[in-house]
């Protein structure tokens, strides 16, 4: 699979992930079909351009942690994104017990893609 494939794959997954609920680089990488991709989860989403619709602040460390510095504009920002849709980040922290994305197997085979929308 291609870079470009690779980053498509990720977006999608991103989209997808439902409001009010967060998930982990490593977990995106996965359902992706990029096993130990984490990274490249991080580098897709460093590199999206300006006006961008694609939800990145509902992407988190697995640990639930905000992964920007604390007091950093990104951070302030990722966390006011995630009071808007009721979650809570405590000390940066999000409660992955409460808020991680967990979503089935038919979900995931036959729910329509959110890229559908864009088309």
């Amino acid at each position: 699979m291609d870079s470009k494939t690779r980053m498509q794959r990720i977006l999608e997954v991103i989209r997808d992930i439902p409001r009010g609920s967060v998930a982990s680089y490593g977990q995106i990488a996965e359902i992706a079909g990029i096993p130990r991709g984490a990274r490249q989860v991080g580098y897709t989403l460093r590199n999206l351009p300006d006006g961008h619709t694609v939800p990145w602040y509902r992407v988190v460390q697995a640990s639930g942690k905000i992964a920007f510095a604390p007091g950093s504009r990104q951070y302030a920002e990722q966390q006011k994104r995630l009071a808007k849709e009721g979650i809570a980040a405590r000390k940066g922290r999000i409660d992955m017990h409460k808020y991680r994305w967990q979503p089935d197997l038919d979900e995931l085979l036959w729910k329509p893609s959110a890229s559908w929308d864009e088309q």
